[in-house]
């Protein structure tokens, strides 16, 4: 904790504070090879913020960007907080109807697109929809190349704000609507900086260490993982995509100690082990770490029985990047059973029905203060809904806090299958679920039943090689575990492969709607 660059305000100071303390330590890490330090970082980061200075990017300007994760869009990143700009970071998922609400709701100047990517045309669908905004919206690629300029023509960083000062707004992220538009979820760089410094304190990593990115940049993540690793001191392997065999491949090229992302990252590496038991699938990790999904206890122990590592998993969301995270130096089954303890400065309350705080061991929905919390939303009567009368944000979520602080999360308030009156947690059932050989992945819904209000669900993605699982399996597994019967699953679904978003959560509306019929 000695470490002055936890107390940074702005990632260009944090970013200027790791430049000068190690200038020729690795930063960035790309698939062909290409490394970048914190030094060449800083300076290439400044002749792109003089390009976007010369495009007429100035303190506060607005610039959106849809770009994969690789160097240029970090860099990218870092030059237009040198001006002090509000960036709205879009997932690369986004198509016309949710990429047209964020460009005319974030107010944006300028769009920062790939090109075409991955087969599709970012470029030609970003001509397309500013053409029809009432506002001009400058549409500029930035993938392999990006605007330079001369450092000397900028004016000075904008300063960090005063003690007492609000921080400005420098951050606007969407999530993602489903009939609903996508809601603007308000950060500054001092709310990353925060969540960033407690995922560092968690993970306790070193210089010595090589982390990874194969999640969108784009993501809250994105910026929350940078400052961790600005903080820290440590480089990382960058991926635009993550394709299992071929991260192995680049991770073990460059010995990278921890890696992962969510759950299915998790499952991944695991299923790249079994390929070849007697070989630790990448010889150099120490720990895998993420979050962004449930985690059911099992895989914790099969990734310690099979590749010999971790599981060290987190919680936290875009309008928190930060909740609690897991730390090496936790027991088994803290790492096992929770998802760790409150990162640094959060307060996480449990709250019952009634509006009281909840007592140890007992179930509520999860709220949350403190500086890492973003600032509301874009929308004024969106942000008075979200916060209760003493500051701390609804998540949502529901779970319960143990007697040694750690986290247990049993869903949403939405994935409560209420069943004849009585409350079920999905996740209970999934946890169970995930132990059977024959099941590679399991989402448990709850269905719209005339008789019993809901009926449970259970959506299942085989192991690779098992040609089927029947219903009966399925239901006596559950018996012969114990479970209790109202929660054993009604209805047994098997697909080929889980509808996921960017960060490779499952989309359980996509399910519930695909079912419901």
């Amino acid at each position: 904790m000695s470490n002055d660059l936890y107390d940074a305000r702005t990632f260009w100071d944090l970013l200027s504070r790791r430049a000068a303390a190690s200038p020729d330590h690795p930063m960035l890490i790309d698939a062909n090879d290409r490394t970048v330090t914190f030094g060449e970082f800083v300076a290439w980061a400044e002749r792109v913020a003089a390009g976007f200075y010369e495009l007429g990017v100035r303190e506060g300007s607005t610039v959106s960007w849809q770009l994969s994760t690789r160097i240029e869009t970090v860099v990218a990143s870092m030059a237009l907080s040198r001006l002090g700009a509000v960036q709205n970071p879009i997932i690369h998922i986004y198509r016309e109807r949710e990429v047209r609400y964020v460009l005319k709701d974030a107010n944006a100047q300028l769009f920062l697109v790939p090109g075409t990517w991955r087969g599709f045309d970012y470029r030609a669908m970003a001509e397309t929809i500013t053409a029809e905004l009432d506002h001009p919206v400058q549409v500029v690629e930035a993938y392999d190349s990006l605007p330079e300029g001369d450092p000397s023509t900028l004016p000075p960083p904008p300063a960090p704000p005063r003690d007492g000062e609000d921080a400005p707004i420098r951050w606007l992220y969407y999530t993602s609507g489903t009939t609903a538009n996508p809601k603007g979820v308000r950060h500054t760089d001092e709310t990353l900086i925060a969540g960033a410094a407690g995922l560092a304190i968690a993970l306790d990593m070193s210089p010595d260490d090589v982390g990874s990115m194969a999640f969108p940049f784009a993501h809250i993540a994105g910026p929350d993982y940078l400052g961790t690793m600005l903080i820290l001191g440590f480089p990382a392997v960058v991926l635009e995509a993550f394709v299992p065999a071929e991260a192995v491949d680049v991770y073990t090229r460059h010995n990278a100690t921890m890696a992962g992302g969510s759950t299915a990252f998790y499952t991944a590496f695991l299923t790249e082990q079994r390929k070849d038991p007697g070989k630790k699938v990448i010889p150099s990790l120490r720990l895998l770490s993420g979050g962004g999904a449930p985690k059911p206890p099992e895989i914790f122990y099969e990734v310690q029985r099979e590749i010999g590592v971790p599981v060290v998993h987190g919680y936290g969301m875009t309008e928190c990047p930060m909740i609690a995270n897991g730390s090496p130096h936790d027991t088994d089954e803290q790492l096992a059973n929770t998802d760790g303890a409150a990162v640094r400065d959060c307060d996480i309350k449990i709250t019952q029905e009634d509006g009281s705080r909840a007592p140890a061991d007992v179930v509520g929905e999860v709220r949350v203060r403190g500086p890492m919390v973003c600032k509301g939303y874009t929308d004024p009567a969106l942000t008075v809904a979200a916060f209760d009368e003493d500051g701390y944000f609804k998540t949502g979520d529901v779970g319960y806090l143990r007697d040694d602080g750690h986290i247990v999360l049993t869903g949403r308030i939405k994935d409560i299958i209420i069943r004849k009156g009585e409350n079920i947690a999905a996740k209970d059932i999934e946890d169970l679920l995930y132990q059977h050989p024959k099941i590679a992945e399991v989402a448990v819904i709850g269905l719209p039943d005339r008789e019993r209000g809901e009926r449970v669900c259970a959506v299942v993605e085989l192991a690779s090689g098992e040609a089927s699982l029947t219903f009966p399996e399925m239901q006596q597994f559950c018996r012969d575990a114990g479970l209790m019967t109202q929660k054993i699953p009604e209805q047994l679904e098997i697909i080929d492969a889980m509808p996921r978003n960017a960060t490779m959560k499952i989309l359980k509306f996509e399910l519930r709607d695909r079912f419901s019929t």
